[in-house]
């Protein structure tokens, strides 16, 4: 399983990384991206399984990348794990196609109970 987390927050990213390897969840491959704009390449350039990213970035928001990765065809599931959780975000995010949203903070148990239903698809 590949897996692409995008945050501005350096420390979020290893916070998202270490939770992820803690699972006993087969990860190939986790890749870290700062911002959307430079997560972009590697999402037209890698085939991840699963995308996780923050809602509030300087350069685009995770909320746009969302629209312009579903625009491009790419249908990787992608979940938001953010403070941006009002229920105007949750249904911008389920209309964008998000596959899910945990706020922050997180248990280790939140996140994976929403990551478990894309782990059997």
């Amino acid at each position: 399983m590949r897996v692409l987390i995008i945050d501005d927050s350096r420390a979020m990213r290893l916070v998202l990384r270490r939770a992820l390897r803690r699972r006993p969840i087969p990860i190939t491959d986790v890749d870290e991206a700062e911002s959307p704009m430079a997560a972009w390449p590697l999402l037209r350039d890698g085939v991840y399984d699963l995308i996780l990213s923050d809602w509030n970035m300087p350069d685009m928001t995770g909320l746009e990348l969302l629209k312009r990765v579903r625009k491009s065809q790419i249908e990787t599931p992608f979940g938001f794990v953010t403070v941006e959780c009002s229920q105007e975000s949750l249904d911008a995010a389920r209309d964008a196609g998000a596959s899910f949203m945990v706020s922050k903070p997180f248990t280790e148990a939140g996140l994976f109970r929403a990551i478990a239903p894309l782990l059997s698809s």
